[in-house]
């Protein structure tokens, strides 16, 4: 082999180490094919949901629709864009579609980038959990949920109600490998935070679920010290007294719970 053959190779050589060691070989369109990756695993897709679910709107629910697509068609910057998503995000909540109005309040977040943004998303995707149908969209909200309330954390760490809504969704969809992690989450956050009113009220909530009512109970009261006309604490506790069978106990707390419902209005 010449010396002109071993320069040129030797340059190959040395240009591939520069490429390869001092470049990001992942460039931005290889990190988008990355995120449609992640997406093509979930058990549905985006696309597929407002196909069904426009198919299947009312009259009345596609014009609202249609209008906050428009607005977002006639976008022109980034800011506009933003408003129109949250138009989108708020039109398809009022209709019960609250797979469809998380996403577009996730893309309201990915614009945003703050925690506030970020825990909107993952309470519309939780309420997607709760109240969604088919099992699919349920698993496609709690996915997006925990990751939600993951970057609403990573914002703002020392938050303790991002912390809590995680550690719901964990107990509300309990991962098959941990079924107790949920409750050992909110446990811990209660040790760590003995006086903050959502976990107790969490705890409180999933023990009359379980059938714990006197454990119900007690964390509730104790709710309800630290913040009297919590409506959410007096609810709960009307519903946990009924459950120990203290019907007069109940019937108080039933009452409070509608005046103080009936306050906000």
């Amino acid at each position: 082999m010449s010396k002109t053959q071993l320069a040129v190779l030797s340059f190959a050589g040395a240009l591939f180490l520069l490429l390869y060691l001092g470049f990001d070989t992942k460039p931005k369109v290889q990190k988008e094919i990355n995120k449609d990756r992640i997406e093509n695993a979930e058990s549905t897709s985006i696309n597929s949901l407002l196909l069904s679910a426009k198919n299947n709107l009312k009259p009345e629910e596609a014009s609202e629709v249609l209008l906050a697509e428009a607005k977002l068609s006639e976008a022109k910057n980034d800011l506009d864009k933003t408003e129109a998503y949250k138009v989108l995000s708020s039109a398809w909540y009022k209709i019960n579609r609250f797979a469809i109005a998380g996403y577009y309040a996730q893309l309201v977040a990915d614009k945003e980038a703050t925690a506030e943004a970020w825990s909107i998303a993952g309470a519309t995707y939780n309420r997607g959990m709760n109240f969604e149908k088919e099992e699919k969209v349920i698993e496609f909200c709690t996915n997006r949920a925990v990751q939600a309330f993951e970057n609403a954390i990573s914002l703002d760490p020392t938050n303790v109600t991002h912390r809590v809504n995680l550690a719901v969704c964990y107990a509300e969809r309990p991962p098959q490998d941990n079924p107790m992690k949920g409750i050992l989450m909110l446990i811990d956050l209660n040790k760590k935070h003995p006086e903050n009113v959502p976990t107790l009220s969490t705890l409180g909530r999933l023990g009359i679920q379980t059938g714990q009512f006197e454990k119900a109970v007690a964390r509730l009261e104790l709710a309800l010290e630290i913040e009297p006309k919590n409506i959410k604490v007096n609810c709960l506790l009307a519903q946990a007294y009924e459950g120990l069978g203290l019907t007069e106990k109940a019937t108080t707390f039933q009452n409070i719970c509608q005046s103080l419902a009936e306050a906000q209005r």
